[in-house]
């Protein structure tokens, strides 16, 4: 399942599973079932991969380029690409499919029988990202989450077994919490690929320009708003939160762990005093693990 070319040091697959450790939130923590743990890889690696085809950050080289059969001149491409993985994609549900990540996926697909709604979701928000670099109101966002965000809690409670209306309709405001903590950490990177998550109508209720984020650290409206929508994702992480009560034993923990994760980076912007310009303010593990703790309490 690896690619042996030499134009690339390591391997497509290995390069993008490894950046679960770089998230908010546990992606296959060790004390889910093995089972359990290798499905929630495979829909990690199939949601980074896509990510990274979308932020034009695969591996120098050209080796995803030409696992989904374009030619080196169309690597850059990411619209080519993210086309290109689309078709391989659907070699998941009806063939073999040729990248090594999607492999993997087919597994999983076939043994909870999933659907290809979620990860085509997921390949439309990076269409969107390569169209849309600006959101004009909360609800054109919360549109965007719910493409870019919430199909991946959607993919783990069916990878659990723990699919139900309520608990999709709670794991989608913690997975659109989710990212929209993760804009409000990456607002200077995301400036830097001319892309703004913060909407326009916000920005301007705070007097806030886009040249206010290309400083090197916030001003006060910037700092203002920042609070204002770290709320709204903190409030949203609220109105989820029920989700982990809902279910048991090791699927609680990883669900509070999701919770927490938000919640202690919502902490870790407040505590840079809301200026995300300088870097992604990061939570500490001892944090994390007290807000884990207090969301498997239920305390808010």
């Amino acid at each position: 399942m690896t690619e042996t070319g030499t134009a690339r040091a390591g391997n497509p697959e290995r390069d993008t599973l490894d950046k679960a450790g770089a998230e908010n939130f546990p992606v296959a923590p060790f004390f889910l079932p093995r089972a359990w743990r290798a499905d929630l890889m495979a829909v990690y690696g199939f949601a980074r991969l896509v990510d990274d085809i979308g932020d034009g950050d695969l591996a120098p080289g050209g080796a995803d380029a030409r696992l989904l059969g374009l030619a080196p001149q169309d690597a850059d491409d990411r619209l080519l690409l993210l086309d290109a993985f689309e078709a391989d994609l659907g070699k998941v549900f009806d063939g073999t499919p040729n990248h090594p990540l999607l492999r993997g996926l087919r597994h999983t697909v076939r043994r909870h029988r999933l659907t290809p709604e979620p990860f085509l979701a997921l390949i439309a928000a990076n269409r969107q990202d390569q169209l849309v670099q600006r959101y004009e109101t909360y609800d054109d966002l919360l549109a965007y989450c719910a493409l870019s965000a919430n199909p991946v809690g959607r993919l783990v409670l069916a990878v659990t077994g723990a699919t139900t209306p309520e608990r999709v309709r709670h794991s989608d405001a913690i997975c659109t919490a989710l990212q929209i903590v993760e804009h409000l950490q990456d607002v200077a990177e995301d400036l830097g690929r001319d892309r703004v998550y913060l909407p326009a109508a916000d920005m301007k209720r705070f007097h806030v320009q886009e040249k206010d984020l290309a400083a090197p650290t916030a001003g006060a409206s910037v700092r203002a708003l920042i609070a204002y929508e770290a709320e709204r994702a903190r409030l949203l992480l609220d109105e989820g939160a029920p989700l982990v009560g809902s279910v048991h034993g090791r699927l609680r923990l990883l669900l509070a762990g999701f919770v927490a994760g938000g919640r202690a980076a919502v902490h870790a912007i407040a505590a840079a005093e809301f200026d995300v310009l300088p870097g992604p303010p990061k939570p500490g593990k001892l944090r994390l693990l007290r807000e884990v703790g207090a969301t498997l309490r239920g305390e808010g």
